[in-house]
């Protein structure tokens, strides 16, 4: 095919293509009524256009998949909250020498698993306002100490002293706290002091009140 030739086909074939795009008939009936060179590569944009619908409908197909799982991951990392108990079997957690974490290892909730029972820690998936809350029992013979702590520093505290006229006592503390993903949250039992450890009684809990972008 001669250069003058291509040019009077290539805008006509554009034309075919741009009010035929969705219509393969249309497409047919041109084919049987043109000339050779001229099918020829009507043919070959035919092919290109059933290649582009294959292609666009792939990306749109990826484009739901891709809001799919953001709105999975989204709604996952909104529903963070634990619950941990000590554990054992009714013993004395402490007195010890130095400020020792806490670690509550019976877990009863754990959602996100932002809380981890092999240190006591829980640290913040994302960034938001938590509620924490702990509880403890203790007997007489020792004071009791606990401090929630984020990262390095105090934000309530809960005690009571050691005195020969009361049996077992109970208490805890709860707050509600800005955290930035990464911070850590968890309890200290104070240097002397000490908790009464079971399933039931001395615990920890948290949640996220809030997602903050």
């Amino acid at each position: 095919m001669n250069l003058a030739i291509l040019f009077f086909v290539l805008p006509f074939c554009g034309l075919i293509v741009a009010h035929n795009f969705n219509d393969t008939i249309v497409m047919e009936k041109e084919l049987e009524q043109c000339e050779p060179d001229m099918c020829e590569m009507l043919k070959e944009f035919g092919a290109m256009t059933e290649k582009l619908r294959a292609v666009e409908t792939r990306l749109k197909e990826s484009e739901t998949r891709l809001k799919e799982s953001e709105t999975r991951q989204k709604e996952k990392i909104t529903k963070v909250m634990f619950s941990a108990a000590i554990g054992g079997v009714n013993r004395d957690i402490g007195p010890f020498n130095t400020d020792t974490i806490l670690i509550y290892r019976s877990v009863i909730t754990n959602i996100d698993t932002a809380y981890n029972p092999a240190t006591g820690i829980f640290t913040a998936p994302v960034t938001g306002v938590y509620y924490f809350t702990f509880s403890y029992h203790a007997g007489k013979n020792y004071p009791v100490s606990l401090a929630l702590y984020k990262n390095d520093q105090v934000l309530v505290a809960s005690h009571d002293h050691k005195t020969q006229y009361d049996g077992a006592d109970n208490g805890g503390n709860a707050v509600f706290v800005q955290l930035q993903k990464g911070d850590q949250v968890f309890v200290h039992l104070r240097a002397n002091a000490h908790v009464w450890g079971n399933n039931d009684v001395t615990t920890f809990s948290g949640f996220l009140q809030s997602k903050q972008e």
